[in-house]
C-alpha cells in the first residue's frame, strides 16, 4: 500500500456553544456587579425607610405632647388632626396609654405606613395623632428608589464593560499564544511564544508562553538528536552497502547473483531515501530557481519515466522552481501510483497544478487524515513493498519548492466513503511566485542547465 510521513497537527473540535474568554469575564462581572447593587440597594433603601419613619414618630411624638399641653390648658383638643378617645385607636396602644405611658407605633396600612402617637391626660382621656407618612419623605423615597435602580443598572453596565475589556486583553494574548504555538507545531522552528504576545504586563500568560517555549525547544533538540542519528547511522551504512554491491556485480552470473544484486541495490536506494530525508527535516535544503514551461517540463521527464504514462496540458505557464527537485516530486508520485494503483496513470497540467491519477484502491485513510509518514505503508502486515519514504520525500521536496502537495481519493457524486474508491489522485501545487521564503536563489541563465 502507499507510504505515509508526517503527521500534521490536527485540531480536535468539541462539540458544544463555543464562547470567548472575553464574554466570561463580562458575564461573571456584571453578575456579581448586579447581586453586590442589589444588596446594596436593598441596604439602603431600608435604611432610608427605617430612618424616615424614625422621623416620622418623633414628629407625632413632639406633636402630641404639644396637643397634651394645650390640651390640659385649654380643655379641648385645639392641634390639627388630634382626637380624644379615638375609637380606631389600636387596643395595643390603648392598653399602654392606660399604663400612664407614652406611646407610637408605626404599621402598613393598604401597603402604606400608618403612624400612631397617644398620651394619657390628667383627667383620664387619651390625646392620640393619626396620619400617614409625609407625601414629602414618599416622594424622597420614591427619588431615592430610581436613583437606586439607575445606579445599579450603570454598575452593572460599567461592570460589563470592565470585563469586556480585561477579556479582551487576556483573550487576545492568548490567541496570540495559540497562533504561535500552531506555527511552532507547524515547523516554524524560530517562532517563540513569548516574543509573539508581547505586551509589558507579567502574568499567567507569560507563564504558559515559556513553558510552550521550553517545551518546543526540548522537543526540537530530540527531533533534531533523532535526525542526526538517523543520517550518521545512513551515512555510515552507505560504504559497506556500496561495497556489498560492487562485490555482488562481480559474482558470476545466476539466479542467486540476480538476488543478491536486486537486495543490495534496493538496501542503497534505501540509504540514500533515508539520508534524503535526514536533509529535508532538518530545513537546511534549498532550491536553484529557475524558469521552465511546465508542460513541456512534465511531458519530456514522463516521457523518459515511463512512456504508458499519458500527458495532458490543459493550459501552458511558465514557472520559477527548481527543476530537479520538481522531477523527484513527479517520479515519486509516478512510482507510488504505478506500485500501489492499477493503470491507466494519468498525468495532468494545467497551469501551475500537476495532478497524477492512477485507478487503483486509492490512498488510505491514515494518509488521508494524517499525510505522509515514513516507515509506515498501507500494508497493516507490512507485508508491501516498499518503505514509506516516496510519498515523504515528495511531501519534503515540495515543501522546500514552497509547493503544496495533497492526496484524495476519487469516488462518484454521493458516494458514501464506505465504497471503494475510482482511484487516487495527489495534486501539486506550485507558487505563484518564486519560493523565496524557504532560502531559495535564482540561478543565473544557464548555471543549472537546460530543459
Amino acid at each position: 500500500m502507499r507510504g505515509i510521513l508526517r503527521h500534521p497537527v490536527r485540531r480536535v473540535e468539541r462539540a458544544g456553544l463555543h464562547t470567548g474568554l472575553r464574554w466570561k469575564l463580562s458575564a461573571a462581572i456584571a453578575l456579581v456587579a448586579g447581586l453586590v447593587a442589589i444588596a446594596l440597594s436593598l441596604v439602603v433603601h431600608n435604611a432610608a425607610r427605617v430612618s424616615m419613619l424614625d422621623n416620622a414618630r418623633d414628629l407625632a411624638n413632639q406633636r402630641v405632647q404639644i396637643a397634651q399641653r394645650n390640651y390640659e390648658l385649654n380643655r379641648r383638643p385645639n392641634f390639627p388632626s388630634v382626637k380624644i378617645d379615638d375609637p380606631d385607636l389600636p387596643a395595643a396602644l390603648r392598653a399602654k396609654v392606660e399604663e400612664g405611658r407614652k406611646v407610637s407605633d408605626v404599621s402598613e396600612h393598604g401597603g402604606a405606613p400608618d403612624i400612631w402617637a397617644a398620651v394619657p391626660t390628667k383627667d383620664g382621656h387619651v390625646l392620640s395623632l393619626h396620619g400617614p407618612l409625609p407625601d414629602r419623605s414618599t416622594d424622597v423615597m420614591k427619588d431615592l428608589d430610581q436613583a437606586l435602580v439607575i445606579g445599579s443598572v450603570a454598575v452593572v453596565f460599567c461592570g460589563s464593560a470592565l470585563g469586556v475589556l480585561i477579556g479582551a486583553q487576556l483573550s487576545r494574548r492568548l490567541r496570540k499564544a495559540a497562533a504561535a504555538a500552531h506555527r511552532v507545531a507547524g515547523g516554524e522552528t524560530e517562532v517563540r511564544v513569548r516574543e509573539a504576545i508581547g505586551g509589558v504586563v507579567r502574568d499567567e500568560t507569560d507563564d504558559l508562553a515559556h513553558a510552550v517555549d521550553a517545551m518546543a525547544d526540548a522537543l526540537r533538540q530530540r527531533l533534531e538528536a533523532e535526525r542526526r542519528v538517523t543520517a550518521d547511522i545512513a551515512h555510515e551504512l552507505r560504504t559497506p552497502v556500496t561495497g556489498l554491491l560492487t562485490a555482488a556485480e562481480l559474482l558470476p552470473p545466476g539466479r542467486p547473483t540476480e538476488l543478491v544484486l536486486d537486495r543490495a541495490k534496493a538496501m542503497r536506494t534505501l540509504v540514500e531515501d533515508v539520508l534524503e530525508v535526514a536533509r529535508l527535516d532538518g530545513a537546511s535544503e534549498r532550491a536553484e530557481l529557475q524558469d521552465i514551461m511546465l508542460g513541456e517540463f512534465v511531458t519530456r521527464r514522463v516521457a523518459v519515466k515511463d512512456p504508458d504514462v499519458t500527458v495532458r496540458v490543459v493550459h501552458e505557464s511558465e514557472v520559477t522552481t527548481d527543476p530537479r527537485r520538481l522531477e523527484r516530486v513527479l517520479f515519486n508520485l509516478l512510482a507510488n501510483a504505478a506500485r500501489h494503483g492499477r493503470p491507466p496513470v494519468e498525468v495532468t497540467v494545467e497551469g501551475r497544478v500537476i495532478r497524477v491519477r492512477d485507478h487503483g484502491p486509492g490512498f488510505p485513510e491514515e494518509l488521508l487524515a494524517e499525510g505522509p509518514s515514513r516507515f509506515r505503508t498501507g500494508s497493516m502486515d507490512r507485508a508491501g513493498t516498499g518503505h514509506g519514504l516516496g510519498l515523504t520525500i515528495a511531501a519534503g521536496q515540495a515543501r522546500v519548492l514552497g509547493a503544496r502537495l495533497t492526496f484524495r481519493n476519487v469516488r462518484p457524486p454521493s458516494t458514501p466513503s464506505t465504497v471503494p474508491a475510482e482511484g487516487a489522485v495527489a495534486v501539486l501545487w506550485l507558487p505563484e511566485h518564486a519560493p523565496t521564503n524557504t532560502g531559495s536563489y535564482q540561478m543565473l541563465p544557464g548555471a543549472g542547465g537546460t530543459e
